[in-house]
């Protein structure tokens, strides 16, 4: 910031991202209608091809708004609520629990026990082999959304049951007007398309340590169209405040801060790599112990 003071220029809200989120969404809602007579192979089939990728960029979208791009710092409330909305598709609660435990994510990054996204004990020590870690990619998830209540629990917040009465409330409306294949449609998509995917590369690509030395890696593919820009990962964590829509624009004006640095072409390359490579799996990130762990 110092030798580039206009990167500042950069924070702050993107005027976009609701209208875009405004739109998966109700992409999604219509999705519901239009597979409500289709055969059970064809529900999972566009679950997987095509509302799960929505989902999917859902989540990220709900990540950007976690640092409140969509309406500012001094709008939070309408930030939480908007998160809740974007979370309708995904089926399933999720946003305000997601928000709670991001926070950790970037102030305690590797933090041990406070840093969910780092793999348990058992995790590193069980999905071991190829097709262990394979599974585990299947199961991811699961492991997502359990892990942070074995790792670091905390107390259930107002905004965390304000967002499953409101989700599950639009799943019953769901189910009223069109039946249960497209409740299924949706929270199969979510669960397919966050698991063994394409997409779900990202989940490797930004922490995992493919080179000793390195913990955070950056992206520069076409998935970032539909991924709100999150493979920008080394840019995100310097600024989260930037929207991911104007990531790019970090690294176009400190081009020497992260030109040199090893990133990411392939997600698809990721995933295959994280499978097959035997210096590589669930072990395979940076653990430190942070100054809060030692005081609880």
């Amino acid at each position: 910031l110092a030798k580039y003071p206009e990167i500042k220029t950069l924070m702050g809200p993107d005027p976009h991202l609701k209208w875009i989120v405004s739109g998966m969404v109700f992409m999604q809602l219509l999705a519901c209608y239009l597979v409500k007579d289709l055969s059970w192979k064809w529900i999972f089939f566009w679950a997987y091809a095509f509302g799960g990728c929505i989902n999917h960029s859902l989540t990220l979208a709900i990540h950007d708004i976690s640092h409140n791009v969509a309406f500012g710092n001094k709008q939070a409330k309408w930030n939480r609520w908007f998160a809740v909305f974007a979370n309708l598709p995904i089926g399933i609660p999720y946003s305000a629990s997601f928000k709670k435990y991001h926070i950790d994510h970037h102030r305690y990054l590797g933090g041990d026990s406070l840093d969910v996204d780092i793999p348990t004990d058992f995790e590193g020590w069980f999905f071991c082999t190829p097709l262990r870690k394979l599974l585990w990619l299947f199961l991811q998830p699961l492991f997502y959304s359990l892990r942070p209540l074995y790792v670091n629990p905390k107390a259930i917040t107002r905004m965390e049951i304000l967002n499953a009465l409101v989700q599950f409330s639009v799943d019953l409306i769901i189910y009223y007007l069109w039946g249960l294949k497209p409740v299924i449609y949706l929270i199969a998509g979510t669960i397919l398309c966050l698991g063994f995917h394409p997409i779900s590369g990202h989940f490797i690509a930004e922490h995992y340590m493919f080179l000793k030395g390195y913990e955070t890696y950056s992206y520069y593919g076409p998935l970032n169209w539909l991924t709100f820009n999150v493979g920008y990962h080394m840019e995100h964590h310097d600024f989260p405040s930037i929207p991911g829509c104007r990531l790019p624009m970090v690294k176009k004006i400190a081009a020497e801060y992260y030109d040199n640095l090893p990133h990411h072409q392939s997600w698809i390359r990721v995933l295959w790599d994280f499978v097959f490579d035997d210096t590589l799996g669930p072990y395979s990130r940076v653990k430190r112990l942070c100054k809060l762990a030692k005081e609880s």
